[in-house]
């Protein structure tokens, strides 16, 4: 039973099951780190190659004497799948985040980086910094395609936000149309710069489309890691904040909430993370809707614990899909974003059929 309250702090929102509840979110909590661990330490074992991947690592730590071991078999594990899996960890968890972020700012679960422009725009930024500014800047090197992921992902989201939310309240038909002419623009846009790129640069940017992990190297990890995990550290702060936006942000304006502020917080962490992902692996779409709406149904709308769950949960997801990529046309690899569409691309119908009739729109 749901009972409101005002008093000196404001509106807040009160459930007879909250502790009940709070309880469910802390044990998925644990539940999904515990799933994440098992989750990492299969992937290692998976590849094509039959190396004995547990091995190199107990020999590294000195539990195992190694003299069997053979330098590929290093190489393998080190260098191909350990910055495979923590890019994957990485990417699962920022762009699970960013769903919650944005679907909690738009107060609309299909709400998605993907689904509404901001990857294109991401993607955008990246690709003209590999034609145009032959992938690395001065005095930035690494973070060069990040940083210029994370300026086109910042401007689809601001652009997004400006189109689809009028008078504080956002249209879902808006949101999706002007998310697909975003999506449009950037593609035509990343069409022509790959019109004009020469043999070298297409190579660079041919995987974009689909998404991979194929090319992880501890440099793309390090690059990739500052953004997402400095957007999941602020992203924690933003929890409060968005279960107030819940009640309208004229609800929120009178808890002590600085709207404005927060939006433009939430949009700058969903562009830092979104872009990182994009740079890293290219556009993998569905992670950022299917994961926090399948928590929303486990655990409630609490962004406490929405968030937390939706990195853990992404991490795994992403791991998981990564593995089945590298394993189900072995010894080929399918691009990771096929699989994600696959479970994805249902689990949005699914979403939209379930909205009344699509009454909303």
């Amino acid at each position: 039973m749901l009972q409101r309250t005002d008093n000196t702090a404001g509106l807040q929102l009160h459930t007879d099951h909250d502790g009940d509840r709070s309880r469910q979110a802390r044990m998925t909590a644990a539940l999904l780190l515990l799933a994440l661990v098992a989750t990492a330490v299969a992937a290692i074992g998976f590849g094509a190659a039959d190396t004995p991947a547990y091995r190199v690592l107990m020999a590294r730590i000195g539990l195992f004497d190694g003299a069997e071991l053979q330098t590929t078999d290093y190489l393998i594990v080190e260098q191909i799948r350990l910055p495979r899996l923590f890019l994957g960890m990485l990417i699962g968890a920022g762009l699970a985040v960013s769903g919650a972020l944005m679907q909690g700012l738009f107060r609309n679960p299909l709400a998605d980086p993907g689904i509404v422009g901001v990857s294109a725009g991401a993607g955008l930024g990246a690709v003209a910094a590999i034609v145009l500014g032959g992938g690395s800047l001065p005095f930035i090197g690494i973070y060069s395609l990040p940083l210029a992921a994370f300026c086109g992902g910042l401007v689809s989201t601001w652009l997004l936000y400006q189109v689809s939310t009028r008078n504080g309240t956002t249209s879902v038909a808006t949101l999706l149309l002007a998310g697909i002419a975003l999506g449009a623009l950037a593609g035509a846009v990343t069409g022509f710069l790959v019109y004009i790129a020469d043999d070298a640069q297409l190579r660079d940017i041919t995987f974009w489309g689909l998404g991979s992990l194929a090319g992880a190297t501890w440099t793309k990890v390090a690059a990739t890691a500052p953004f997402v995990l400095l957007a999941l550290a602020v992203s924690s702060f933003l929890a409060r904040a968005l279960n107030a936006l819940a009640l309208g942000e004229a609800a929120a304006h009178h808890m002590g909430i600085p709207v404005q502020r927060m939006k433009l917080l939430a949009i700058t962490v969903v562009a830092a993370a979104t872009g990182a992902s994009v740079a890293a692996s290219g556009v993998i779409g569905f992670v950022g809707i299917v994961i926090p709406h399948l928590l929303r149904l486990t655990i409630g709308p609490d962004h406490r614990y929405l968030l937390i769950c939706s990195a853990l949960l992404g991490a795994s997801f992403l791991t998981l899909a990564d593995a089945v990529s590298r394993t189900v046309v072995a010894p080929a690899e399918l691009p990771i974003g096929i699989v994600t569409a696959a479970i994805g691309a249902p689990f949005f119908l699914w979403i939209l059929l379930g909205r009344r009739g699509m009454a909303d729109f």
